[in-house]
């Protein structure tokens, strides 16, 4: 009904001419409501199904419907553009092509969706127009849409009703915790940060085994965000506001190193950002702090960053602590940024903030529908096949009959209903016998016929014990996120700090350090540091409150020292060069290290084993590889920067290496088929570094040494050992573990054997994790965190007990330095 407005709060009806009288607040409030509800559910707030926004989900629809899968050629960005927004997206071409270009972002996204070719921009740039870029769906972007053809979603009609377009798509990982999402909206705003693959998936899967588990159990599987850029979290209380409560704050640290930049000046070398933090931004403010003389010690700065990676070089002057200088740029600049954590998604429709358990409980509870509607579609699809294939295979069987009454029949309708009321068939395997083609009627047709009805039958018995068991539903879920894992999945990006994460230290301090005695330590998660004095650990180990201390040397302050690696090196590193521990005995190890990555170059596969010392009046170094061969080093070390310490052949590699101490202590094999060896070290005579070692311990067929070291047999020592499967996902750790004492192992000659030192049960087959060495043995989860171990059980070959958390390493307490 058509009206003219003749004042702000009346209209006149053309066919009635009435006035009718209307509030403008009310009218204003209406409009509001309405347009408020269309951007909450129709632009900016995610689903927390599929983890996607509208666009963003017709994106990937539109992409996946035009067949740009990842081993086909890329098409223009405006060409997607121009597919999304004719058919399924009625706004704008910008807001369509931002929507593609954050998803092909690696910096934004941590496992991006769209795979891009051509300049998509930088943090600190604008992408190309979308004329000159390129795209097609990501690897990952396949398991959002698997199975859509497969009725696990309603299906909507799009703006004007001419097409049908997904609700909600299938989604076989919990993209909206992996990926994130960042939103503002009417009244609310939505930013969640990204997590690794592996860990959500890790807890989903624990949740649909264990759907009553607390936020404790997730978060032992879930630690914290694992963001694109890397860079370090600095505070985890924040984090478990946010998991608890959907809302929180944690700050982020840019990644850094101190390097000589000359004999007599260092540098800050910056390899990591915070998320959505670019090198300019950074550069532009430390030049503003520097011209108002708020910002002291800075002599330059250079932006190396290339295709490799980003490294930004501050250089340091003269006479200031570098240590002080990055504290100052963490507390001024875009170095160290807080991201506030607000779990916004939709749900049923309606806006809701999300804790960490909801967010999965949701996606579980949505990804089970989604399998037992695609098994039920796989059903159906199946049976009816299987009704043709039956009625097919009746009419090969008495095919002269069949072609009689064919020829016989006046018109199709006379033939189909003769072949129905003859063979017993239905209309449906009637009119398919009717449009079968002669060269079907072969005798390896029937043969392949019959092999499909057998195939057919144990297909559909399969399908249906997967709708009639919820257990076998739940587990066929819980299998296809492992697959997503083993394809997708990537090691974690963000180290975790629990402490503030840097010494305080006075601004003008002297650059000289004095060369006195320290201990450099190596905790479970990869980091390096020095003391302040000559004493690392209390007799309980009482430094350790956060992370693990898996090795350590004695050396000075100015001192070097050796990093032996799995390919036979050892790389020299100086002990000035690394951050100090505070002098207090309760300082975490994980708040002031390191990482070991930014001061040795890896090769592929190539994995950091221990400390060790260069001094003259070293011992040497003893060495057990893969392969059972062992080796003593003489320590005639050069003053190279990377040396080969054994000559390894092919295929083996390096699995411990230990300073020997007096050469009287034990040197202990373990292997993966659940055996350990001890024999004394002065069994095994010294090589030059070009030897290569000799038989160290006799492995059983398709087992491998998992574990070497030395014991000190003059204190009490314990050996650890934890069972899994071969098949199980990297990282997933032990099933069982056992602590026993050593002395239960017998001594025994080198290149024997050995004792069997865990037996397995169901489930398990062979060892995943193994130590020996000082009690009390302790541990450590992926993440640094402490685990409980089990009490020591005096049974030498017995059966291990489920650990209490996620065990990725095991050491135990160093002595004090006057006990060597």
């Amino acid at each position: 009904m058509a009206r003219k407005k003749t004042s702000d709060t009346e209209y006149i009806d053309d066919a009635q001419q009435n006035i009718v009288d209307i509030d403008v607040d009310d009218e204003m409030q209406s409009a509001y409501l309405e347009y408020a509800y269309s951007v909450i559910y129709s632009r900016a707030i995610p689903d927390a199904r599929d983890g996607l926004k509208p666009v963003q989900r017709r994106i990937l629809y539109a992409m996946d419907e035009m067949r740009l899968y990842p081993e086909r050629n890329h098409v223009k960005s405006s060409r997607v553009v121009g597919e999304v927004m004719g058919k399924y997206h009625p706004h704008g071409d910008t807001a369509i092509y931002d929507a593609i270009v954050r998803q092909a972002q690696d910096f934004t996204m941590r496992l991006p969706l769209v795979d891009g070719h051509g300049n998509f921009g930088s943090l600190d740039n604008g992408p190309a127009a979308s004329r000159y870029t390129e795209v097609r769906l990501a690897g990952a972007a396949l398991e959002l849409t698997r199975s859509l053809n497969e009725n696990t979603v309603d299906f909507v009609p799009n703006y004007d009703e001419s097409e049908q377009q997904p609700d909600v798509l299938p989604a076989a990982f919990p993209n909206l915790l992996v990926n994130g999402a960042s939103g503002i909206a009417v009244g609310m705003a939505t930013n969640m940060a990204p997590h690794n693959l592996g860990e959500v998936v890790a807890a989903a899967r624990h949740l649909i085994n264990h759907p009553d588990s607390s936020l404790d159990d997730l978060m032992k599987f879930v630690p914290g965000p694992d963001l694109p850029c890397g860079g370090r979290i600095v505070g985890l209380d924040g984090i478990r506001d946010a998991y608890l409560t959907g809302r929180g704050s944690f700050r982020t640290r840019a990644t850094c190193t101190i390097e000589n930049l000359t004999p007599r000046r260092k540098s800050i070398v910056v390899t990591e950002l915070p998320y959505m933090v670019g090198a300019e931004k950074v550069i532009e403010r430390m030049k503003d702090l520097v011209q108002a003389k708020k910002l002291q010690g800075i002599s330059d700065v250079n932006d190396l960053s290339d295709m490799k990676g980003m490294k930004l070089v501050i250089d340091v002057k003269n006479g200031f602590n570098p240590e002080a200088v990055l504290e100052a740029l963490y507390k001024h600049t875009p170095m160290e940024e807080s991201f506030g954590i607000n779990n916004v998604a939709l749900v049923e429709g309606q806006p809701r903030t999300l804790g960490l358990k909801e967010l999965l409980t949701v996606y579980v509870d949505f990804r089970i529908d989604v399998v037992r509607r695609r098994t039920a579609f796989r059903l159906k699809k199946a049976t009816d096949r299987l009704h043709l294939v039956n009625g097919l295979l009746t009419a090969i069987l008495d095919i002269d009959e069949v072609i009689q009454v064919i020829r016989t029949s006046d018109d199709a309708e006379t033939a189909r209903t003769r072949l129905m009321q003859v063979f017993d068939l239905d209309q449906v395997q009637a009119d398919y016998i009717l449009e079968l083609r002669l060269r079907r009627l072969t005798k390896f047709s029937r043969i392949e016929l019959e092999k499909e009805q057998t195939e057919l039958r144990e297909q559909i018995a399969a399908l249906q014990a997967i709708l009639d068991d919820e257990k076998l539903l739940r587990k066929t879920v819980s299998n296809e996120l492992a697959d997503v894992v083993k394809t997708h999945g990537t090691p974690r990006r963000t180290v975790l700090l629990e402490g503030n994460g840097i010494k305080t230290a006075a601004t003008a301090a002297p650059l000289e350090v004095s060369d006195d005695p320290c201990w450099v330590l190596l905790s479970s998660s990869g980091l390096l540091a020095r003391t302040t004095d000559d004493t690392p650990l209390s007799s309980d180990g009482a430094r350790r409150k956060h992370d693990l201390v898996t090795s350590r040397v004695r050396t000075s302050a100015r001192g070097d020292f050796g990093v032996v690696t799995s390919g036979g090196r050892m790389v020299r590193l100086n002990a000035i060069d690394l951050p100090t521990l505070p002098p207090t005995n309760d300082a975490p190890v994980l708040a002031g290290g390191a990482p070991l990555a930014a001061y040795i170059d890896l090769g592929k596969g190539e994995q950091p084993l221990a400390l060790a010392s260069l001094s003259p009046e070293s011992k040497g170094l003893a060495i057990g590889t893969e392969r059972g061969v062992v080796k003593r080093v003489n320590p005639d070390y050069p003053g190279k920067d990377s040396f080969e310490v054994i000559s390894l052949k092919d295929s083996d590699k390096v699995v411990g290496a230990v300073d020997v101490v007096t050469g009287e202590e034990d040197l202990t094999f373990i292997t993966s088929d659940a055996h350990l060896l001890r024999y004394a070290a002065s069994l095994v005579r010294p090589q030059g570094r070009s030897g290569g070692g000799m038989a160290g311990v006799k492995l059983g067929a398709g087992a491998r040494a998992l574990w070497f070291g030395s014991v000190d047999t003059s204190a009490p020592a314990v050996v650890v050992t934890g069972a899994g499967s071969a098949d199980a996902l990297p990282g997933t750790g032990p099933k069982s573990v056992k602590v026993t004492p050593y002395d239960e192992y017998p001594t025994k000659g080198r290149a024997t054997g050995g004792v069997r030192c865990q037996r397995f049960v169901r489930g398990e087959d062979e060892l995943v994790i193994a130590w020996a060495g000082t009690a009390p043995a302790r541990a450590a989860s992926p993440t640094g965190a402490a685990v409980e171990l089990p009490a020591a059980d005096g049974k030498r070959d017995g059966s291990g007990v489920p650990p209490a958390g996620q065990i990725a390493a095991v050491g135990g307490s160093f002595p004090a330095a006057s006990a060597e």
